[in-house]
């Protein structure tokens, strides 16, 4: 049974209500509150041509937040545009020498694996690792790891499957081995609880347009506090610890912030951080405790509808391998067209068909796709017969 089954909350999502959209690790339908943030930060901006002071300061409360929602301080937190800026940044800045390698999973999301291979130009080695079951963990990497292993990259939610890494076990036998971790956790935050201080690892990364419900163009790194041993890709007045208060560059030698506010370069996305705020106040009040098990509980109701209709997932189906992304083995060409013409949204991945669930999702939108899903199935009997 699902825990969000209050009407008030989908109200707030109204394309929820214009279309059945199971698409969340696409992106979130814009909600009412986050609008009307934006709004209120356009008005200002057209009307008193822009209070910068005040909207810097609001940069730094929405950063105490969202550090305070990851379980972290606010200076482990640098605002980026994407996930990407955040792995590469990684990519860049973790200490390694030609011939040293890192290890990624095979099939990992791009944008990851091309941060690393990018650097493959300079002498640095990246070992593709296939997996050894549906998720990974320590037990996936632990053969791979060498003396000149450097760093591991990896997904906490894999985008073309849904499964859960198990961050905290691979993490831990990084540690062991000096090695630097690196996580890409677009499509966790703020929909499964993360607890980025207790994952322990060097780097975290995400985008803000998933579950953390703002339009795309923000994105945050998280890095611990002795985050000073990684360099930044670039530096800016931001950056700079003893920037002079009258901007000029002069001839001392630049020192940087010891801590994540190294990595920002220059001006803020003001509007998209106060729409963050906005956010964060909704996901606040339901909490992602409460949203994780939401969407499990649907994938639950979802994978008892495929069993009747005899369709399988690519992804694990344990509770505590699997997370709000649901990836149907229905590889025949037509169905995305199908889907189109029946007013669903959701995205054809490698493997299938990706459903995503998010916390505007209820039990009513898993019946009214399974019934579509039986009516396409029965239509294709007919056409084959």
């Amino acid at each position: 049974m699902s825990v969000l089954t209050d009407s008030g909350l989908r109200a707030q999502f109204p394309a929820a209500d214009k279309l059945l959209y199971l698409d969340s690790a696409h992106q979130t339908p814009l909600s009412r509150p986050v609008r009307a943030a934006l709004d209120a930060f356009y008005d200002q901006a057209l009307l008193t041509a822009g209070p910068k002071k005040d909207w810097l300061t609001r940069v730094e409360e929405v950063r105490v937040r969202l550090a305070t929602f990851l379980g972290v301080g606010a200076q482990e937190i640098a605002f980026t545009k994407n996930t990407s800026e955040g792995l590469n940044i990684a990519a860049h800045g973790v200490p390694w020498e030609p011939g040293d390698h890192v290890l990624l999973l095979e099939g990992e999301h791009p944008n990851n694996a091309y941060a690393w291979l990018n650097r493959r130009q300079h002498g640095l080695e990246v070992r593709l690792i296939p997996q050894d079951k549906k998720w990974a963990d320590a037990y996936t990497f632990a053969p791979h790891i060498g003396e000149r292993t450097r760093a591991i990259a990896v997904s906490h939610v894999m985008f073309h499957s849904g499964q859960r890494n198990d961050i905290a076990a691979i993490a831990g036998l990084a540690r062991r081995h000096g090695v630097e971790v690196v996580v890409d956790a677009m499509q966790s935050v703020g929909v499964l609880e993360v607890d980025a201080h207790a994952l322990n690892v060097s780097a975290l990364a995400s985008g803000c347009h998933k579950g953390l419900l703002v339009p795309q163009g923000l994105g945050f790194l998280h890095t611990p506090r002795d985050g000073a041993r990684l360099p930044p890709t670039y530096v800016a007045a931001a950056g700079v610890a003893n920037a002079r208060a009258d901007l000029v560059a002069g001839p001392d030698p630049v020192e940087l912030h010891a801590d994540a506010h190294r990595f920002e370069i220059g001006n803020f996305n003001l509007p998209a951080i106060h729409a963050l705020g906005a956010a964060l106040d909704l996901l606040e009040g339901v909490t992602t405790a409460r949203i994780e098990e939401h969407v499990l509980s649907l994938g639950d109701q979802l994978m008892a509808r495929l069993d009747d209709l005899g369709i399988t997932l690519a992804g694990p189906t344990e509770r505590e391998r699997r997370s709000h992304i649901y990836v149907l083995e229905l590889t025949e060409p037509g169905w995305p067209e199908y889907f189109a013409a029946a007013n669903v949204r959701l995205s054809p991945v490698r493997d299938g068909i990706r459903v995503s669930f998010g916390l505007y999702n209820t039990a009513d939108d898993v019946e009214r796709f399974s019934d579509i899903l039986r009516r396409g199935l029965a239509r294709r009997t007919r056409h084959a017969a």
